[in-house]
């Protein structure tokens, strides 16, 4: 049976090579994805997380509702929603699929490390006056963001590997990119391998920025 498996035909070293500028060609535009849409989802998820921890039955219910909806939706469904549903321009439409879907991650990662911190801390700031702005915005969020970092890691990293997706509606990312070269050279193998490395390396300098950033902050 291994004379019908061929190394040579299997990866071809020389295009791997070659396509590697080609497909980091579009590491800009990965990059912009995962940035952008992930600041709009930590600022979003915050506010569903305050919307989650809320007195108000409604706006809890109505958080709750969304998070539960975006977590159930696979990325592909609301990108596609949004794309050709709304007919929004492809970046665009990426951008606010990978944020709204992200959020509701965020949202939950932020609800629990809120929930660790002690209620007595919540207690003091309020015997002392301070509003709940301020208590929010001083005291429980830097103190829940340092827990939440190591989890808000993970949905950068599956972020960053979800702009993959944007290649669906025609963004120019390294996916397409990948897809353009493995298509003109019929050699889709060799170039999906090469694709995956590539996402490997920089999610993987993406771990090694998290940990550090975790020292800094402990």
């Amino acid at each position: 049976m291994l004379k019908y498996f061929s190394i040579p035909n299997f990866f071809d070293a020389p295009l791997a090579f070659n396509s590697i500028p080609k497909i980091l060609a579009g590491l800009p535009i990965s990059l912009v994805l995962t940035v952008i849409s992930f600041a709009l989802a930590l600022a979003l998820g915050l506010m569903l997380t305050l919307a989650q921890l809320s007195k108000h039955k409604l706006l809890h219910q109505l958080a709750r509702g969304f998070i539960s909806f975006m977590r159930g939706v696979p990325m592909i469904v609301v990108l596609f929603v949004i794309y050709f549903g709304f007919n929004t321009a492809a970046l665009p439409a990426a951008i606010i699929s990978f944020s709204i879907v992200s959020s509701a991650f965020v949202s939950e990662v932020f609800r629990s490390s809120f929930m660790a911190i002690d209620p007595g801390q919540w207690e003091a700031a309020y015997s002392l006056g301070l509003p709940y702005r301020v208590v929010i915005a001083k005291i429980v969020f830097p103190q829940a963001f340092k827990i939440a970092i190591p989890a808000l890691g993970n949905i950068l990293l599956d972020l960053f590997k979800g702009t993959s997706l944007a290649a669906m509606i025609t963004v120019s990312e390294m996916f397409m990119d990948a897809q353009i070269i493995a298509g003109a050279h019929q050699d889709y193998m060799t170039i999906y391998l090469t694709i995956a490395v590539i996402y490997w390396f920089f999610c993987w300098l993406l771990t090694i920025a998290q940990t550090v950033l975790e020292r800094h902050l402990a």
